[in-house]
């Protein structure tokens, strides 16, 4: 397998003079960043958090993506004003973009530009992008809290953050934003983790900034304090004897003669850790196991209709086989056996008819392999016209049965194997509430599941399975501890090259895979060689 040497550069954002388009209060602007891909498809790499009632936002979270030199990436940084839950765009209020080269963001180092709205200038709003190579793999684990804080509020208390900047030669930018604890003057917020380059560029020595500031929900947050420090002063930390700073608010302390600190921040934990990637999981020996399956349900329509998603064209294709195709040809350079185990659900099967939710496209339960995608897809044809179309759509079996593999994985407590599962479907789920949960169970085990979306149905529901806009939960309530669900309606790359369904498809693998090891702290089963 050829592995180029990519480049991975860290993308930072903040907006000047956005439009208002809150009565009441101001925008709750969120970026997304979208990629040009070859066949004129633009698909989302990334979005970053909303930050609320703010016209000038500096966003924490950053962007990062693979820098090829040879290649002209264009990019579009959207924003919007978010003011529901839904992960879909179009029912919130567009307040501007710019599309750019990363070339471009590359060579600056900085770009400033106004932000277009209809080929127009959106009002005075603009947007700066920083671009930084990424260099160093480290990062650092934190555990802070803090006491006595100043208290900004006439009812109740504080509502304490923390933000943390690094120094940059055109002033301070910012590397991280803590969540915010409610009402406690003496807060500890959950861990958090910064990666060092973002925070001091790797050098122990440069200052950090650390500012606290008391909530406010019309984004009119309050200064408590701020203190200056650096990587070498806080690795000294401990639980036992951790490293104290004053918070300082120079207002108080000019008006104040014997002003001390506006509260106390202590940082109890500080450790730098080798964050290793997706590259580094593959090259060290992890293999990825590919299973498929296929929705062979009554609502596809009859095989040899013209109009049925299952019926095989002329030229001997459908969009079954062309997400097959896709995928499986990406895939399967990162599994050594080539071994694909496919199944379908949905259908009567020979030889007593009796509706089955995971049976072999081979019609052998004791070896369901196929050899390669092209075993995949032979299989596949040599199926469909033995089997009666039925229903329901039940996910959760198939999702079931891989899971016990990925359970049997998970035993070996080695980062050595990770499952993926593409599920092609034509959209209406019948037991969405057992499908919830087996994925949250999933979220809990080295796999994920790919759902491609075939055909023209409404697929609202993958929509709440892939839990981009918030945690998938189980009927019962319990959150997936990971988003593991990516869903792609394949209608939108119909005439896009292949490559292109596969770039979107694959998208978010990679770091659900290093998410999941990271959980489990479990390193590369051989330490790949150095980059």
């Amino acid at each position: 397998m050829a592995t180029q040497c990519v480049t991975k550069v860290e993308l930072t954002v903040s907006c000047e003079n956005l439009l208002d388009m809150d009565v009441g209060s101001k925008s709750d602007p969120l970026c997304v960043l979208h990629m040009y891909t070859s066949g004129n498809q633009w698909f989302e790499v990334d979005r970053t958090e909303r930050v609320k009632n703010c016209l000038c936002p500096k966003f924490a979270k950053k962007f990062v993506i693979d820098y090829h030199f040879e290649v002209v990436q264009k990019l579009r940084f959207s924003l919007y004003d978010i003011d529901n839950k839904t992960i879909d765009l179009s029912d919130d209020d567009f307040l501007g973009e710019l599309e750019c080269t990363l070339g471009q963001i590359v060579s600056s180092g900085k770009l400033t530009r106004p932000l277009l709205k209809n080929k127009r200038p959106a009002g005075k709003g603009t947007i700066t992008i920083s671009a930084e190579e990424i260099k160093d793999n480290r990062v650092v684990n934190f555990e802070a809290e803090a006491r006595k804080l100043d208290n900004k509020d006439f009812f109740g208390k504080s509502d304490p953050y923390l933000e943390f900047y690094r120094q940059m030669e055109t002033g301070w930018q910012l590397a991280h934003r803590t969540e915010v604890v409610k009402n406690n003057l003496n807060p500890t917020w959950r861990p958090f983790r910064i990666p060092l380059q973002s925070l001091c560029g790797g050098d122990m020595e440069k200052p950090i900034k650390v500012e606290c500031y008391d909530y406010d929900n019309d984004g009119s947050h309050d200064l408590i304090g701020i203190f200056e420090t650096n990587m070498t002063r806080l690795q000294q930390a401990t639980r036992v004897s951790p490293a104290e700073f004053d918070c300082i608010n120079m207002k108080k302390k000019q008006k104040k003669k014997n002003y001390k600190n506006s509260g106390v921040v202590s940082v109890k934990f500080c450790q730098v850790v080798k964050e290793y990637t997706f590259l580094d999981y593959i090259m060290g020996g992890c293999q990825l196991n590919f299973t498929v399956g296929v929705d062979f349900t009554g609502s596809n329509g009859d095989p040899r209709s013209p109009d049925s998603l299952h019926y095989i064209s002329p030229n001997g294709v459908n969009e079954y086989l062309s997400a097959i195709w896709s995928v499986g040809l990406v895939i399967q350079d990162y599994d050594s056996d080539k071994l694909f185990p496919a199944f379908g659900f949905g259908a009567q099967i020979p030889p007593h008819w009796q509706v089955s939710h995971e049976f072999p496209l081979n019609f052998n339960p004791s070896n369901p392999f196929c050899s390669g995608v092209e075993g995949l897809v032979e299989a596949y044809r040599m199926c469909l016209p033995q089997v009666k179309l039925y229903g329901p759509t039940n996910f959760a079996p198939i999702i079931r049965h891989m899971s016990q593999f990925a359970q049997q994985a998970l035993q070996q407590n080695t980062a050595s194997q990770y499952f993926v599962l593409l599920i092609i479907t034509d959209g209406v789920i019948t037991d969405m509430d057992h499908t919830r949960a087996a994925i949250v169970a999933a979220s809990h085990l080295p796999m994920s599941i790919i759902i491609v979306g075939v055909g023209g149905a409404d697929f609202t529901d993958m929509e709440i399975l892939d839990g981009d806009d918030g945690r998938l939960r189980s009927p019962s309530g319990e959150p997936a501890i990971r988003d593991i669900v990516q869903f792609v309606p394949y209608r939108k790359f119909q005439n896009a090259p292949r490559e292109a369904l596969a770039q979107c498809v694959l998208a978010e693998l990679p770091e659900q895979l290093v998410s999941y090891f990271r959980l489990k702290k479990l390193q590369p089963p051989s330490d790949p060689k150095p980059s």
